[in-house]
């Protein structure tokens, strides 16, 4: 019996060793068929972060220019960077609020998709959502493909309990990652999609003591190569040098690779599989974790962005590729000009063999008051005329900047043709703005595609690791926090859409005169014709003013501060009743919230909360009356006087 586990044993030590061994092999495939793409986006950087003279060798790999004479001018006029910049600003408005559809017209249906839509707000804000879009599409708009990684996170979300030994139990909450293209390895380079590939590698070097406290293994620590920054100093011109950051590859240690391989399902694993290795240790062999496609099927947890989409490719393209010949030629203009211009200045001398002392004259020059001493009967030295600088100088300078504007599709309107547009119309301005932020639609539109994706692979995780009543908060208006409950039951849609559609040409001037058209149309009055304090307080926030929650009216204030109270009794918490409250308006307030469908929800859970609310009520009422009483025996005491 010993003997044959013991064959077990050795047969599984086996298997493993050859599962790792597989993944190696498969995963250093891929990397040499990635081998060019990762040339191309670390020229990619390396020209928007200044380090402009390099280039990709026969090897794939970079190689930087040296100077090929000592007085050559080799500046960086950096006209990528700010490109970029202003494509990142457009692209930033790019927030659509995410609301889902419901399944069904059912009454049911319309409150669960409610929820859904509170769910995904209350993630956005809780995960800072905005600022990952922001770090994916500076990934996108250089490199021309991030990725978003929708995971279920143990670690995250409350404490719900303790082990034996003190640690912490957390209930688990949805994370979202950023990965960068540098860390993804699709099986095929020319699958157009991640629905279009059969398995994917996501590979990141860790330190051996994290590995450690992630998976709970001891793995062998080694030099990973991995990319980083480093100074250059290849720049400047005649007597002057210029540094610049430039991505290159360096050394990590005590380091171990981390690899994990995504399968679809297939025939052999009906499920999906997903495989983890930290260095040659096997970490993880079973089904993909997440359910998270339609119909509950399992699939990649990764969500791709790219800037512009080419056929028959997986890798987005990005401007900043495009735009490299034009910034190479447009340095070697600007530098050459510049080498001009010093010999005019300086001068290029022209003396006779023995006449005069050669060095002398190279290090200090003809300086104003030299005294020059040469040989008799030699020729006198001399400088040599040149000739103006050439206007095509000037005239190439300016093509290649209209070649910038026309390839990366922005363009600064008001600074560089402010006098012709001093003569174009309201009309014709708007349809000229509009024609700009069009070059930029089409990366704005796989920005949208990868909100909505991120928001229905949200959803369908919560409904699979969701077991227990959650409760979260949202922001509503006028920055009042709103408390709901919810569990998985709750989750029967994933119809991810948005609310509104065209963020780029929406500018604050803009939404600005929208409002004030609103309200001269009278739309945002009551039929009494009079604007209500709610709403303009809301129209204060929709003309970005901010949350004017010191500018409140006393009822205002008085509602808000009820329904804090209500969230309070939620949490199973008391609240005392004041002499300066509003009493009818906090009893109404109170009311509203016991009617409410959450709070049976409530009350199912903990029946004390509805006896609080109650009692609370009752004190409410009751100081009503004592203050009526009191304004009785006031107005009496004043007739009398």
């Amino acid at each position: 019996m010993e003997n044959n586990q013991k064959i077990t044993q050795k047969s599984k030590a086996t298997k493993e060793k050859e599962l790792v061994a597989e993944i190696k092999k498969d995963f250093e495939r891929r990397q040499e068929e990635r081998k060019p793409f990762d040339a191309q986006w670390q020229l990619n950087m390396n020209f928007v972060m200044g380090n402009q003279y390099c280039g990709i060798g026969l090897d794939d790999t970079l190689d930087d220019f040296d100077k090929q004479y000592f007085w050559q001018e080799r500046e960086v006029y950096n006209h990528l960077a700010p490109l970029v910049e202003t494509r990142l600003s457009k692209l930033a408005k790019v927030r659509p609020i995410m609301t889902v559809l419901p399944a069904s017209g059912d009454a049911d249906d319309v409150n669960n998709a409610h929820i859904c839509k509170n769910i995904l707000q209350a993630v956005t804000a809780k995960l800072e959502l905005s600022e990952l879009i922001s770090q994916a599409t500076r990934w996108s708009e250089i490199c021309g493909t991030s990725f978003y990684k929708v995971i279920w996170n143990d670690s995250a979300g409350s404490v719900v309990g303790l082990t034996s030994v003190g640690e912490k139990i957390y209930e688990g909450d949805v994370d979202v990652v950023v990965c960068s293209p540098f860390e993804i390895y699709p099986d095929s380079n020319t699958a157009e999609s991640l629905s279009s590939c059969q398995s994917i590698i996501h590979a990141r070097a860790y330190d051996v003591k994290t590995i450690k406290k992630h998976w709970g293994i001891d793995v062998k620590g080694e030099d990973i190569d991995t990319y980083n920054l480093q100074n250059s100093q290849v720049f400047g011109g005649l007597g002057y040098a210029s540094r610049s950051a430039k991505v290159s590859k360096t050394i990590k240690h005590n380091h171990a690779m981390v690899i994990e391989r995504y399968e679809m399902p297939n025939t052999d694993y009906p499920n999906g599989r997903l495989v983890i290795i930290a260095g040659d240790k096997l970490v993880f062999d079973g089904d993909l974790p997440y359910c998270n496609l339609q119909n509950g099927e399992r699939g990649f947890p990764f969500v791709r962005q790219i800037s512009t989409g080419q056929p028959s490719l997986f890798w987005g393209t990005s401007i900043v590729e495009r735009c490299i010949p034009i910034q190479r030629a447009y340095n070697a203009v600007k530098n050459r000009k510049h080498e001009f211009m010093n010999r005019l200045s300086m001068g290029v001398i022209s003396v006779e063999d023995g006449s005069i002392d050669v060095d002398n004259l190279e290090e200090e020059g003809l300086s104003p008051g030299k005294v020059l001493i040469y040989r008799q009967g030699s020729r006198a030295p001399q400088i040599l005329s040149t000739a103006s600088l050439p206007v095509d100088f000037r005239d190439e300078e300016d093509k290649l900047i209209n070649e910038f504007l026309n390839i990366s599709g922005v363009n600064d309107l008001f600074g560089s043709n402010a006098q012709s547009l001093s003569q174009m119309s309201g009309v014709a301005l708007q349809l000229l703005i509009e024609q700009e932020d069009m070059r930029v639609s089409t990366s704005g539109e796989y920005i949208k595609f990868a909100i909505k994706e991120i928001g229905r692979q949200i959803l369908r995780i919560y409904k699979q690791f969701t077991t227990t009543k959650r409760i979260n908060k949202i922001v509503g208006e006028n920055g009042n926090s709103e408390l709901f409950y919810w569990d998985s039951s709750e989750i029967t849609s994933d119809d991810v859409t948005f609310e509104t559609e065209s963020e780029l040409g929406e500018t604050v001037a803009q939404k600005r005169s929208m409002v004030f058209d609103l309200y001269n149309a009278g739309l945002l009055h009551d039929e009494n014709g009079k604007m209500s304090n709610a709403m303009r307080i809301k129209v204060m926030e929709m003309l970005g003013l901010g949350i004017w929650e010191n500018a409140m009216d006393n009822n205002t204030l008085q509602v808000e501060q009820a329904k804090r109270e209500n969230v309070e009794f939620a949490n199973g918490g008391e609240c005392s009743v004041k002499e300066i409250h509003d009493h009818d308006l906090h009893i109404n307030s109170h009311i509203a919230f016991m009617l409410g469908a959450d709070f049976e929800k409530m009350v199912s859970k903990n029946p004390k909360i509805e006896e609080k609310l109650l009692n609370h009520i009752r004190d409410h009422k009751r100081f009503k009356r004592l203050a009526m009483q009191a304004d009785g025996i006031n107005n009496t005491e004043v007739k009398n006087s």
